[in-house]
């Protein structure tokens, strides 16, 4: 008989709460009608033949709870700044005086935030994908060690080790999913 197989639970779990990390960061970037520094975190500009975020470019500040405010450090770069805030789909419209761009934050329709709850909900979704992936990596993990001796009874505990983590991720995912849509209908 071969020598006891383990499979890394930490790892996969580490991993799942990077999808969750993620899907944090990505809820953060809509916008629910207040101004946030994070909403700008997605939107990258051409800088210098690279894609850079636009905190790298200049200085991100909420003056006021509808404005958002970035005080561009380098002026040849206030053009491509601008460009890539209008082409990123975040609905606003920026308007610049001198290296400063402003960014006002108009209220939000009921279209708007049917739309925007529609984007939170592909958001996790993709989180749940990446979490069922690394479900599946973990299915393989017992596959593996099935054929270095594994017994059946531990591949079956094992296999619900990694399911029940991989649900309880899943259901933190639409918490935070329900969390968000409620928050972004919020009038």
């Amino acid at each position: 008989m071969s020598e006891e197989v383990e499979i890394d639970l930490d790892d996969l779990k580490r991993r799942m709460d990077g999808a969750i990390a993620a899907l944090r960061t990505e809820f953060g970037s809509l916008r629910t009608g207040r101004a946030s520094a994070s909403m700008l975190e997605p939107v990258m500009v051409d800088a210098y033949g690279q894609m850079t975020p636009i905190n790298q470019v200049g200085t991100v500040n909420v003056p006021e709870p509808r404005m958002v405010t970035i005080n561009v450090w380098d002026k040849s770069m206030v053009g491509k700044v601008e460009k890539a805030i209008r082409e990123s789909g975040l609905g606003i419209n920026p308007q610049l005086n001198g290296t400063i761009i402003m960014l006002p934050i108009p209220e939000l329709n009921e279209e708007r935030r049917r739309e925007l709850t529609k984007v939170a909900a592909q958001y996790a979704e993709h989180a749940r994908v990446a979490i069922r992936n690394l479900r599946r990596d973990g299915m393989d993990q017992i596959k593996k060690a099935k054929s270095a001796g594994m017994s059946e009874d531990e591949q079956k505990l094992w296999s619900e080790e990694i399911q029940e983590l991989t649900d309880d991720f899943i259901s933190l995912v639409d918490k935070q999913l329900e969390t968000k849509q409620a928050e972004i209908m919020q009038v």
